[in-house]
């Protein structure tokens, strides 16, 4: 007997990168197009703080009434990680962008005062502790890979796109040749993420507002 296919889509969590915020170009990217074609969807991307443990806690107290059969999460980088901690709790589809496959050996060497990307006058503390939260929290595989989509770049200059490859190996891959690290070149596989993660469009664009994208 065949599964019944997913419902569409009725929660959207987006979780940004190590020194990102809600206004990276990829969140702002989804945010848009979520008020332009599904208006209807509950969209949410926190501002995520530095301490993994309590980046987690902020979000499952935020999806705690979620409904299982109709979420799913999207994170790019450290974000990547995040999403595959969530969706291996949850059970929900997950799409990464560039995810993260062992961020406490890669943010190691970041310990010690940080300042966000999108606001100079934003500074925070990286503690040796939080390499510990990210190393407890951390996957030992991904249980059920089909649950998954990646969108890997080969010019990634911070990760290594062969290990994000082969991590998610037998997920919905999506192998971008050049590229970076932030995906600027988003646009031609927006079809390849909306389509896994079910968010065929139920709106048109609003009369006399600018054509969405």
């Amino acid at each position: 007997m065949s599964q019944n296919p997913r419902p569409l889509t009725t929660h959207l969590l987006y979780l940004h990168g190590f020194r990102s915020s809600p206004q990276s170009f990829k969140a702002r990217r989804m945010a848009d197009w979520v008020q332009c074609h599904r208006p209807d969807l509950v969209f949410w991307c926190p501002q995520l703080p530095p301490s993994p443990a309590e980046a987690m806690a902020l979000v499952r107290q935020g999806t705690a009434g979620w409904p299982a059969a109709s979420s799913v999460v999207m994170g790019s980088s450290l974000g990547g990680f995040y999403a595959s901690v969530v969706a291996e709790a949850t059970g929900w589809p997950a799409l990464v962008i560039n995810p993260a496959v062992d961020p406490a050996r890669d943010l190691a060497r970041h310990i010690g005062q940080q300042t966000s990307w999108h606001d100079p006058q934003d500074t925070f503390f990286f503690r040796e502790a939080f390499i510990d939260e990210l190393r407890d929290m951390a996957p030992a595989s991904l249980s059920r890979p089909e649950r998954y989509a990646a969108v890997v770049a080969t010019g990634d200059e911070v990760l290594d796109w062969q290990e994000m490859a082969a991590w998610h190996a037998r997920s919905q891959l999506r192998v971008v040749q050049g590229g970076d690290h932030a995906l600027s070149d988003l646009d031609p596989h927006w079809d390849f993420i909306t389509h896994f993660l079910h968010l065929q469009p139920t709106s048109p664009t609003p009369q006399g507002s600018t054509p969405c994208a």
